[in-house]
């Protein structure tokens, strides 16, 4: 099995590392699902960010946790942002944040 290479974006990865240790080891486990090629077990489409961005869903006892990603690009899976949710919707500059790293991201390859 091929696995495909997980990039991180800005500081997604300092993010994901804050998470507490259940909802971090949660996240690993599910990004290593995305790359096998299947999907997370609980997640949502993002297209307010762009086509074919999707966003983990993590619930844990210390809160709800986000991964927002685009595993639709060839040369890896493509971690935007990564937070701990403080309201039922998502807040702005988390998205504005994933959707800068996608222009970034884009305007690069």
């Amino acid at each position: 099995m091929i696995l495909k290479r997980v990039t991180f974006h800005g500081d997604s990865l300092d993010c994901l590392r804050e998470f507490p240790v259940d909802a971090r080891r949660e996240a690993g486990h599910e990004l290593y699902q995305v790359q096998k090629g299947l999907d997370p077990s609980d997640w949502k489409p993002m297209a307010a960010i762009g086509a074919g961005v999707r966003e983990i869903r993590i619930r844990d006892a210390a809160g709800a946790f986000r991964v927002i990603y685009i595993a639709t690009l060839a040369d890896a899976i493509h971690v935007l942002h990564a937070f701990q949710k403080k309201t039922q919707k998502t807040a702005r500059r988390d998205l504005e944040i994933a959707r800068e790293r996608l222009r970034e991201l884009k305007r690069g390859s």
